[in-house]
């Protein structure tokens, strides 16, 4: 069992962040005992254990607020027009997902187009919720040290390394130790979290077998921006091994705002809603958030007409660019609307079918990505689904994937959208709890080797030295789809410079779609980054080398390497995703 004093866990949602933490004492009590905070929003006075993912910094770029406070700050400054030179970043997270050729220095687009560096408002959101907690947590436990802290950063389980090494480092930039800091994938946090639930056997909702051991389940985490989906089969000693690589898409909850919002355009036109965006900019973050709240309310078994409250600001908007026409013609002259919505002032009443079809993107292709991985040989006999995240508590979400599949047990626990987060506070405690993952790419490095006429393309010949080489060629550590165990190195290999005044080592790190890719340059292989060995003592010449080990069953890829000569001598080793 851990004997780490505290745990810290942050969730940097795309739509909602929060931190938990959880004290030794209470853990060896009751693991469930984890504490988060309690956040007030200024409109509406919304309680709640998660904070608005918005940050918002002045016009020297030095933050000033974070969640709640920054959507309210914000709001009043565009009441009197002053907000034009203040930088406003919502929803932003989605600017790593999958983003090939991500570097140190990538800017961000705030709500205006005026660009920021990403690294300064990802590390100044970290920095706020770790002093936010730091704080909290002093006030219950006055003696405590930064040493007694692990912190825990949660990050989607489809993310590509890039992204994470961009968190990892965001949250080290505002003095997070890095040895402190452990990566938690979102599905497998929320996983834990499910496992710790009491059992309650006769309630629809009960995961009453669902971890006995051999049992097999599927996680799907639906949050804001991604959902992403693992699929676990539990050991005979109670740990969790992965059957099927993670995957997923970005069809979370923020899909059923930009259809609500395409719908309006739809009827007043993209102008004016640009318009309303920019010059209304107060009327448009309240009507944001009172959507946010009502799209929480929408039923399968809706049947009457949904009012949406719609500020009367866009109204004007839409009759200033179009003086000659009105809002009433515009609606029963688009098939799509007539008789299907009435708008009148700040009221817009949508008929029932028309409401639920906010949800059908999302929810559509949810249910065919699970359509089609229930197809693989691995998942196909895996009976029950467990929905966690925030956009999880939406009944119209819960109803698609229940009907979607009827043979399958469907469970939604208890606080879903605090799975995530009181998951990774459990997993800083347990990270060994996952024994296995599946390899989610190819990884291999680019090497050149003597060229052969019978296997290598002629157009990959270089000539090295008065020798022909072959070059691009792709060697292959691990292979997508393979079992990788946690805790043990996939790769175990010895490296020697090739020059007598030779001060580093360096590889490049490609990964790939496909299970078996000859050369780098192939169709499905991307560059990953660089891998570096520092040699710096060129005194033995060319007798230098490291023996290394690599581990790809990790959250994060680790290398590490030691002397080839003295096994007690650690060398200098960076991976650099980037650069």
């Amino acid at each position: 069992m851990s004997s780490i004093l505290v745990v810290a866990a942050i969730d940097f949602g795309t739509t909602f962040s929060g931190y938990a933490f959880s004290f030794l004492h209470d853990y060896k009590k009751d693991p469930l005992k984890i504490s988060a905070n309690t956040w007030t929003a200024g409109v509406g006075n919304l309680v709640s254990l998660k904070t608005s993912t918005c940050v918002l910094f002045d016009s020297r770029q030095t933050f000033n607020s974070f969640g709640y406070e920054a959507e309210e700050k914000y709001s009043n400054l565009a009441l009197d027009d002053e907000h034009h030179d203040w930088y406003y970043f919502k929803r932003f997270k989605m600017m790593l997902y999958n983003k090939m050729g991500l570097t140190r220095e990538a800017l961000l687009e705030d709500e205006k187009g005026k660009k920021m560096e990403a690294m300064k408002v990802f590390s100044s959101v970290i920095g706020y919720l770790k002093d936010h907690m730091w704080t909290t947590c002093k006030s219950q436990l006055s003696d405590i040290q930064d040493s007694d802290i692990t912190w825990v950063l949660t990050v989607p389980a489809i993310w590509n390394d890039s992204s994470k090494q961009f968190m990892r480092e965001a949250a080290e930039k505002v003095g997070i130790c890095a040895n402190k800091l452990i990566i938690a994938l979102e599905p497998e946090a929320a996983s834990l979290y499910c496992m710790h639930q009491p059992i309650q056997k006769n309630t629809e909702n009960s995961i009453f077998g669902v971890f006995k051991s051999g049992a097999k389940y599927m996680v799907v985490d639906a949050g804001g921006g991604t959902i992403d989906i693992t699929v676990h089969e539990v050991q005979e000693n109670g740990k969790i091994k992965e059957l099927h690589k993670a995957n997923g898409g970005d069809w979370g909850g923020t899909k059923v705002d930009e259809s609500f919002k395409s719908l309006l355009a739809d009827i007043v036109g993209h102008d004016v809603m640009g318009a309303f965006g920019s010059i209304h900019k107060y009327d448009f973050l309240e009507f944001l958030t009172d959507f946010e709240v009502k799209k929480r309310t929408i039923y399968p078994n809706l049947a009457e007409k949904v009012t949406f409250k719609v500020p009367i600001s866009l109204l004007e908007t839409y009759r200033e660019t179009n003086p000659r026409c009105n809002i009433k013609t515009a609606i029963t002259s688009n098939p799509k609307y007539e008789n299907k919505l009435t708008w009148t002032g700040d009221k817009l009443r949508m008929d029932a079918e028309l409401t639920k079809a906010l949800f059908d993107e999302s929810c559509k292709k949810l249910v065919d990505h699970l359509k089609q991985l229930f197809m693989h040989s691995t998942v196909k006999d895996v009976p029950s689904i467990l929905l966690v995240g925030g956009f999880a508590e939406s009944p119209m979400l819960q109803m698609a994937v229940k009907q979607a599949f009827k043979t399958k047990k469907v469970i939604v626990p208890q606080d879903a959208g605090l799975a995530v987060l009181k998951g990774a506070v459990l997993y800083g405690r347990e990270p060994k709890t996952i024994s296995a993952r599946v390899c989610k790419y190819t990884y291999g490095v680019a090497m050149s080797k003597i060229f052969d006429s019978a296997i290598h393309l002629e157009s990959k010949k270089i000539i090295c030295n008065g020798v022909e080489h072959c070059n691009n060629l792709f060697d292959i550590h691990v292979r997508v789809g393979q079992l990788v165990k946690v805790g043990e190195p996939q790769v175990s290999q010895s490296y020697s410079v090739v020059k007598p005044d030779q001060t580093e080592i360096d590889f490049e790190i490609y990964i790939s779609n496909n299970k078996d890719p000859t050369y780098t340059t192939e169709k499905g292989c991307t560059y990953l980054g660089k891998l570096t060995f520092n040699l710096p003592d060129t005194t033995k010449g060319m007798g230098r080398g490291a023996h290394v080990h690599m581990t790809f069953s990790g959250t994060e890829i680790v290398v590490t390497a030691v002397d080839k000569d003295d096994p007690e001598k650690v060398v200098s080793t960076t991976v650099d995703f980037l650069g």
